[in-house]
Order: structure tokens, then C-alpha cells, then sequence
């Protein structure tokens, strides 16, 4: 664990919000680079885009789409839409450009839900590591727990269940919605502390995109940024830590493994 900077707002938290995708799931691993590589592909179509070098189009793809994960994926597809504008293309509708990126990641990851739905994958090895003696620790401290993804909603249901994480968060599960702005991570953290009169610093929030720990910050709870190494399962993934530690973060964990450090940091 990594204390970026010392928190002074008390131990007394009642409320969690908790991300999904990278955050306790690790199904759709690999989606950065399925969707880097369809939206530079878009990208290099451009008159604009042309004039660059895949690497560089690759980079330019991989900075948006990071600035907006946490956030529903339209929004990662509202600023390709824009982009592609930009360099000079003729852009498509962002819904257009999201069923084509969700057909891609579902042809990647196919074979993981069939797996868990038949038993032949053990579903903690599509966590990150400790997810279950996590959410048990703060079920066991009385925390409510919520969780909130930019993913759509009918996919975190069925992945929830399939991770066997749903019975901790008690149906309050909230995904992305068909009308994008039906749903946002800040609505529901808005939501969390208007219905149970919240004062901020009993609020925790943990997250592996930028729009999650933002958003905590925003209210003044305190968030723990997890740079989990999807694809290894083991240590610090250095780009999510730079950009989590960008977006306000208060601690930086890798993942659950040291329970021991994470609740002596978060009730001393």
C-alpha cells in the first residue's frame, strides 16, 4: 500500500462505492486495448489522422478513452465522435461506435462467461486478488456497500452474479444506462449522502479510473486508487497509479492482498 497523502477526516466510515472493471472484476480484461485499437483504427481514417503515426494516433486514443474510464462507455465514444471531427472525418453516432467496440469485447471475452457459467473457470481467478476477504471485512465494519459502473448495467448484473460478488452490495448494483443521462457515478454518490444525510468523510470510494476517485474527492470522502496489473495479477500497474494519483487519491493498492496494511490505513 501506498499512502499518498495522510487523511485527517476521521475513521467512522458507514457508506462504500465501489467500481467494477479493474476494480474487483477482472472479466473484461484487455478491454483498454480492444478499444485503443478500434478507435485508432477509426482515427487513422481521418485526413487528420492519416498524417500520424499508428503510435502516435494509439496514444492520442489511449489518453481520451483513460481521462473517461470510470465514466459510461458513451462518453469514451462521445470523444472519438469529437476527435474524429477534428482531424477532419466524418464521424458516426457514439452509440454506433459503442455496439461496434461492446462487439469486439464480447468476442474477446466469450469464452471467460461461458467458463463461469459452466463451472469450468474458478471465479476468483477473474478477480483482483482478495476481492472476497475485502468485501468481507467491510460488510463485517457495518459499511453499506454500493457499486457503480460505467459498464451497461445488464452486463454488471450478469457478471456480478457470475463472480458470486452480488449478495455483498444487497441489489444496490447501478450500471450505464441506454440514456446516458439517467446514470452517472456522481449521481449515485450524490444520492448515497442526501438519502442517509452523509457529512463526506464517512464515505469510502474505491476505484481504477480517474472518473471514480474524482468524484469521491469532489465530496470529500476519502478514496483508494487500485492500480491493479490486470493482466498478471500481481503489483502496480504505473500508468493507472500516475493517473489515479493525478486525480486526487488518498492511497494506492495494487489490490487486496494486504488486508492487514488496508485496514489499519482505513480504521487504525
Amino acid at each position: 500500500m501506498e499512502i499518498v497523502k495522510e487523511w485527517k477526516g476521521g475513521k467512522r466510515f458507514r457508506y462504500a462505492v465501489l467500481d467494477f472493471d479493474g476494480t474487483l472484476s477482472l472479466i473484461r480484461e484487455g478491454w483498454q486495448s480492444v478499444m485503443i485499437s478500434y478507435f485508432t483504427e477509426e482515427l487513422r481514417k481521418t485526413p487528420g489522422g492519416c498524417a500520424k503515426g499508428e503510435e502516435e494516433t494509439a496514444a492520442l486514443a489511449g489518453e481520451f478513452i483513460f481521462f473517461h474510464t470510470g465514466r459510461q462507455t458513451i462518453y469514451q465514444c462521445i470523444a472519438l465522435k469529437e476527435e474524429v471531427e477534428r482531424l477532419g472525418g466524418v464521424a458516426l453516432d457514439p452509440q454506433a461506435y459503442k455496439d461496434e467496440y461492446h462487439r469486439r469485447l464480447l468476442e474477446r471475452i466469450d469464452h471467460r462467461l461461458r467458463g463461469l457459467e459452466n463451472g469450468d473457470i474458478d471465479p476468483e481467478t477473474l478477480t483482483v486478488p482478495g476481492v472476497y476477504v475485502f468485501l468481507e471485512a467491510l460488510q463485517s465494519r457495518g459499511v453499506q456497500l454500493y457499486l457503480a459502473s460505467g459498464t451497461d448495467e445488464e452486463y454488471v448484473l450478469r457478471e456480478t452474479a457470475l463472480l458470486r460478488v452480488a449478495p455483498y452490495f444487497k441489489g444496490r448494483i447501478y450500471g450505464a444506462q441506454r440514456d446516458y443521462r439517467l446514470f452517472s457515478k456522481k449521481m449515485v454518490i450524490e444520492r448515497i449522502i442526501r438519502e442517509n444525510r452523509l457529512q463526506g468523510g464517512e464515505l469510502l470510494g474505491f476505484g481504477d479510473g480517474y472518473v471514480e476517485i474524482e468524484n469521491i474527492k469532489s465530496v470529500g470522502g476519502l478514496a483508494v486508487g487500485v492500480a491493479s496489473n490486470e493482466s498478471g495479477r500481481q503489483g502496480v500497474d504505473g500508468w493507472k497509479r500516475e493517473r489515479l494519483i493525478r486525480a486526487g487519491a488518498d492511497a494506492i493498492i495494487p489490490d487486496y492482498r494486504d488486508m492487514a496494511g488496508l485496514d489499519a490505513y482505513l480504521w487504525g
